[in-house]
């Protein structure tokens, strides 16, 4: 008996689909050993060896194992192909005690048939370099959660934490937030001129460009007294076309996806956050019973590899020219940017092509299905034309004539579709714009003249999307941390989605932000996080040792550690705000503190008076429901803000926008009778 080992039950059911009688697949439930809870669990006298032990949770599984494993002739090990991946595998000998057993390692991307019976003919070894890489980086971080968070505890507030991304994107966030406040708008003014061609009685826009042959910027007309000056200048002018120029233009379409354009799509065209994207991504990978014949319909989605097989191309390329004609068939291949990507892997793409999304809809629920299909399609686009479009400028002359020497240019822009090419399957938000036809010194009537106010705008809050592209950008994590780095900075409630779903830092993550800038600058350094990176990268490419990388930053960490522990305060980071609230437990004062979940009323006798109360924030404005109530802000366990009624649970008014804003509620999904309990025991 072949005992193949995988980490999900669902990969482990889509595998055994394909193999014979001679083979048992099983699942490992992840991983099999972990760093112990309770304590560091690593020993840094002795070059960082780590203490491993297999959780509660993993005991029975780990002891079906070891029995399956006794009887078996051959051990393959078939976890996911990237670093964490290779290190259950290699956890997985370690526990279940194969060091000489027969052991075969085989990855492959994509869990179909043939790729797993190509991977069988071509085991190879545990890659050890992998392995290492992967267990410095849960060094590093453990030892900087370790270390860090009882700093955190013990002089800003209990059960915060602080982590060697996690902190860099707080930080990201943070300062994005401090420039939005710093921001000072600017007041500018346009004009738009609403035109028509006599003859057809065709209408179009154009907007003013030119003065006197001089192009204006932005800002060239700055006021209400400035725009109306010039519409002075133009009353009774002449209107006449001055140049027309066509110019065809293409659009390719964009590469295939990696896992953090995968994301950062997902997150602008169907509203998934990035846990909710890699879920969707992990099921349809493991496989998905298709009638009884259980297969994997994406290829592996955690990757920054923009690689494509060419069978995968072969087979949409014959796709592609049956269904819509050879002239919309242009194959390419891709090149990745990202210096750590391996070209061995591939981009994320459907296993096979020829399953379109319209044949998945019975078997796929609707969010898989809406991820399959912007796979697909974007898939498909990479091997087809490019769109056509004619581009076109007409440049229309406003001759004064109350002011000889006054004249104006006004351009309009125009654009028109000849050929779809790859929006044929992945639609763009270009949008066409007709203009009339029209010849060089044709007149024109004015209809109106419109100036309108702008004022600029500050930077945008980071979304989810855009976070994960800034981090890609700065070199920091990698295709698999990028969504547990966001579901822990929103969990520790360092950061929080605003009405829009942007992304804000709260009050506590602008203070622990500020404490570990001001004394742990390169924990929050963004190249020194991303040279970590390059330095995890070179241990996995068997370029340098993985313990003098990790002695290098922790012999001067942990002094620093020491230091800031006796020379730090509590108080310097507590602002406690008096109120008139007297506790009804001892009669002190109450004031307001700050903990990890916000602000809180607590007992200024502490730690004799343990009395804390919720902050109720109120909108002003009663229940549109019971009438009775107040609408408040809620969070329910996620951290999501939602509003409900202050009498719930008579009332389970609940509305996820802000009722006093729009005047149509959108009851949250989840649960909230379960909300987080804000209170600090601890103060």
């Amino acid at each position: 008996m072949n005992l193949v080992i995988v980490e999900s039950p669902a990969k482990a059911r889509t595998i055994e689909k394909f193999l014979g009688k001679d083979f048992k697949v099983e699942s490992s439930f992840g991983h099999v050993r972990d760093l112990p809870k309770s304590k560091l669990g690593i020993d840094t006298e002795h070059n960082f060896e780590p203490k491993y032990l297999v959780p509660a949770k993993a005991k029975k599984q780990v002891a079906l194992l070891k029995k399956l494993a006794q009887k078996a002739d051959k051990i393959i090990l078939a976890t996911d192909e990237d670093r964490e991946g290779e290190a259950i595998s290699w956890h997985l000998v370690q526990a279940l005690g194969l060091e000489k057993k027969e052991i075969e390692r085989i990855v492959f991307h994509e869990i179909t048939a043939k790729a797993i019976l190509e991977a069988l003919k071509h085991p190879r070894q545990i890659d050890q370099d992998m392995v290492d890489a992967q267990q410095a980086r849960r060094i590093l971080d453990r030892l900087v959660g370790y270390k860090l968070s009882p700093l955190l505890w013990k002089k800003v507030s209990r059960g915060l934490s602080a982590g060697r991304v996690q902190s860099v994107a707080v930080r990201l966030i943070v300062e994005r937030e401090r420039e939005r406040e710093k921001f000072q708008k600017q007041e500018y003014w346009s004009l738009t001129a609403n035109l028509e061609k006599p003859t057809s009685k065709e209408a179009f826009e154009a907007k003013l460009f030119k003065i006197n042959n001089e192009a204006l910027d932005k800002f060239a007309i700055a006021s209400e007294e400035s725009a109306k000056k010039i519409l002075t200048t133009l009353e009774n002018s002449d209107w006449k076309v001055e140049s027309i120029e066509k110019k065809e233009t293409k659009r390719n379409p964009s590469p295939p996806f990696t896992t953090s354009t995968l994301q950062q799509t997902a997150a602008r065209k169907l509203g998934f956050s990035a846990k909710r994207t890699m879920m969707l991504a992990q099921q349809l990978y493991e496989g998905i019973d298709l009638l009884g014949d259980r297969t994997g319909l994406i290829t592996y989605m955690r990757t920054d590899s923009l690689n494509l097989s060419q069978d995968a191309i072969s087979v949409a390329s014959g796709f592609i020219k049956e269904s819509y004609g050879e002239k919309y068939l242009e194959n390419r291949t891709y090149k990745t940017k990202s210096k750590g990507a391996q070209e061995a892997h591939e981009a994320i793409r459907p296993t096979d092509p020829l399953r379109t999304p319209e044949e998945m809809t019975s078997h796929l629920e609707p969010a898989q299905l809406k991820l399959y299909r912007l796979i697909w399609q974007r898939f498909m686009a990479t091997q087809m034309a490019p769109a056509v479009f004619d581009a076109t400028t007409v440049d229309v002359f406003a001759k004064s004539q109350k002011l000889e020497a006054k004249s104006c240019l006004f351009r309009a822009n125009g654009l028109t579709k000849k050929f779809d090419g790859f929006t044929k399957v992945y639609s763009l938000k270009t949008e066409e714009t007709i203009l009339p036809e029209l010849k060089a010194n044709e007149n024109l009537n004015l209809l109106e003249l419109k100036p309108e106010q702008h004022f600029t705008e500050p930077p945008a809050r980071f979304s989810e999307a855009t976070l994960i592209k800034a981090l890609e950008q700065h070199g920091i994590g990698r295709p698999s941390t990028y969504a547990p780095t966001l579901s822990t900075i929103q969990n520790r409630g360092y950061v929080e989605k605003d009405e829009q779903k942007k992304i804000k830092p709260t009050e506590m993550g602008i203070i622990v932000n500020d404490l570990l800038v001001e004394h742990f600058p390169n924990i929050v350094d963004i190249d020194f996080t991303a040279k970590m990176e390059k330095k995890l990268d070179s241990i996995a490419e068997d370029k340098i040792e993985w313990v003098p990388v990790i002695r290098e930053f922790y012999e001067p960490f942990e002094k620093i550690i020491k230091e800031k522990m006796d020379e730090l305060k509590k108080t310097d980071f507590k602002n406690d705000e008096p109120t008139d609230k007297i506790c009804p437990e001892c009669g002190k004062p109450i004031v307001i503190k700050l903990g990890r979940f916000g602000k809180f009323y607590a007992c200024t006798g502490f730690p004799d008076c343990k009395h804390t109360e919720r902050i109720v924030n109120k909108i002003d404005m009663k229940c549109p429901d019971c009438k009775e109530g107040d609408v408040i802000v809620k969070r329910t366990r996620t951290k999501k803000t939602f509003y409900g009624c202050s009498r719930y649970p008579d009332c389970k008014y609940a509305s996820w926008v802000n009722p006093k804003l729009k005047p149509q509620e959108e009851t949250p999904t989840e649960p909230i009778e379960k909300e987080e309990d804000e209170k600090e025991a601890d103060h």
